[in-house]
């Protein structure tokens, strides 16, 4: 059975990204995929101060939430994260975890589908939506869509629960996430591997 995990990177445990989660795992739930939503905590959590550490290890140099995650990787199939809209961008816990996780375990996400989910009151989701979406689109993953931009509106979570498309557009977005899931698992069964990459060639706009 594939299994995602799903991300809640709002400081609040069970507050409207939670909900907005919670819909998308309860259909995957219902389409065979195990899920988990991992909450990364109310506690601040550091920036990627570029120590470069973890090239050598594998692993962050602060053991945290971050780690956590990466000890999960192998396990795991898609990941969905979520995060509420503050100033027009994600939150920035969510920032920091992802900035960290990618940097330091991005080749174990080679390959696995990924999704976006923003919760907001009224403004700023396009913008949050695309920075986390820049995650998935720099690490050769698969970007899950829906039906609609995967954003809910709503002050708390019993408005998020009102908003009848964005909560469709939960499910929807979850369907996409199992039906891919299954065609990749499909597809290796069938001897379908992923592309062997060549190594990654990186130049600036002095030295071409």
């Amino acid at each position: 059975m594939s299994k995602v995990l799903l991300i809640n990177g709002s400081p609040n445990q069970k507050g409207c990204t939670y909900t907005a989660l919670k819909e998308a795992a309860d259909t995957l739930e219902k389409c065979g995929v195990e899920t988990e939503i991992k909450w990364i905590a109310k506690n601040p959590l550091p920036g990627c101060i570029a120590c470069r550490k973890c090239k050598k290890t594998g692993r962050c140099i602060f053991g945290d939430e971050v780690n956590d995650v990466t000890d999960q990787l192998s396990e795991i199939d898609g990941i969905i994260v979520g995060s509420p809209v503050y100033y027009a961008s994600a939150s920035g816990q969510s920032c920091s975890f992802l900035e960290r996780l990618f940097f330091s375990a991005g080749d174990r996400l080679y390959g696995k589908p990924g999704a976006a989910v923003v919760t907001c009151r009224r403004g700023g989701a396009g913008s949050a939506f695309d920075r986390l979406n820049k995650f998935f689109s720099i690490c050769n993953m698969p970007i899950v869509t829906s039906q609609y931009w995967n954003e809910v509106h709503g002050n708390n979570p019993s408005e998020i629960k009102q908003d009848a498309e964005g909560m469709q557009t939960m499910r929807t977005l979850a369907q996409n996430m199992a039906w891919l899931l299954k065609c990749l698992e499909s597809g290796k069964a069938a001897g379908i591997e992923l592309p062997k990459y060549e190594k990654p060639v990186q130049t600036n706009f002095i030295n071409r």
